[in-house]
């Protein structure tokens, strides 16, 4: 049996993965800042950028752990498909690629992704599943349309336990290649993230595969962020292989799609509009799949739940 990765093996991949950004700016199409004494790059900042960054940002992300492709889409989008595959999904998707740091210092706020949160280690999935680490370089990901201020990157640093100047930063708009695609390629993170809301065993996935339409580049964050999150909750397809008992699939089964909460069927801006812009008002039951199929390996039975709705996508991308 291979041996699994661990918070190490991520921290530490990830590392890599950003110096050989650093080495290669042009090919990627980003650009190398410095910050004070940090490294930050600048993948997508008032700038369109570049597709193939947006899948080295996603790989970052995810620590060198999960294989981003594009691919040609069915679907009558005139769009492409952002595909994920992850084997053993737990410490890639929540260990790293879930945005679950706010960092928050003056007038710059950005939510924070990437193996950093590892290292700070205050976010409730990290300790449930053991998911921290130490490492020498504290490497994330920022949604923002404007760098780091020093003094954000010195709370980075300080929560992180490392000095300012080991601070790795990439940074991308969401009206962007690499912004946009770095979130479409969350939908396995977002499946397993549902999942967990749901108390489900994360440890028991053991392997996943995600795809989702790559939105049109909008013109305005705030309309990106409305089309990135239609392409999930409308538009991505998650399929997990579980290890597991079929009663625990069954008892949550009905909650796993998106189309459990009763927002489902409107634009996301529109909700997010009439909330307030306040996330965290919206129906938790809403942030996942629109469609997923579980496997239970141990049984052979097959889940599934939900279904794509291109229609909406349409509504929503103007198409």
């Amino acid at each position: 049996m291979p041996t699994l990765p661990t918070p190490k093996t991520i921290l530490e991949q990830s590392f890599e993965l950003f110096v050989g950004a650093i080495h290669k700016p042009k090919e990627w199409g980003i650009k190398v800042v410095d910050v004070g004494e940090a490294k930050v790059l600048d993948f997508a900042i008032g700038r369109e950028g570049t597709t193939e960054a947006g899948i080295l940002l996603s790989q970052i992300c995810l620590g060198g752990l999960g294989k981003v492709t594009i691919e040609e889409s069915e679907a009558d989008l005139g769009l492409k498909n952002l595909k994920v595959q992850i084997a053993r999904p737990l410490l890639p998707c929540m260990g790293s690629q879930y945005a679950g740091w706010p960092i928050s210092h003056g007038h710059f706020f950005a939510m924070g992704s990437g193996p950093m949160r590892m290292l700070r280690g205050k976010e409730k999935v990290l300790s449930e599943y053991g998911l921290s680490g130490n490492d020498d370089h504290a490497v994330g990901i920022l949604e923002s349309n404007e760098l780091p201020t020093e003094e954000a990157i010195a709370l980075v640093a300080e929560e992180c336990g490392v000095k300012p100047r080991d601070v790795c930063l990439c940074v991308a708009r969401t009206a962007s290649y690499p912004g946009s695609i770095q979130v479409v390629a969350r939908s396995v993170e977002t499946a397993l993230h549902k999942l967990h809301e749901l108390d489900f065993d994360l440890k028991t996935i053991i392997d996943s595969t995600g795809t989702a339409p790559i939105p049109p580049i909008a013109n305005d964050d705030m309309t990106a962020l409305g089309w990135t999150n239609d392409s999930m909750l409308y538009g991505a397809k998650v399929e997990l292989t579980v290890d597991t008992t079929d009663h625990a699939i069954e008892t949550i089964a009905d909650e796993i799609p998106s189309c459990s909460s009763s927002e489902f069927g409107t634009p996301f801006l529109e909700i997010f509009n009439k909330y307030d812009k306040d996330f965290y008002k919206i129906d938790k039951m809403l942030f996942s799949p629109a469609e997923v199929i579980i496997t239970n390996s141990a049984t052979g039975r097959v889940f599934h739940l939900g279904k794509v709705r291109n229609d909406i996508l349409k509504e929503s991308f103007g198409i």
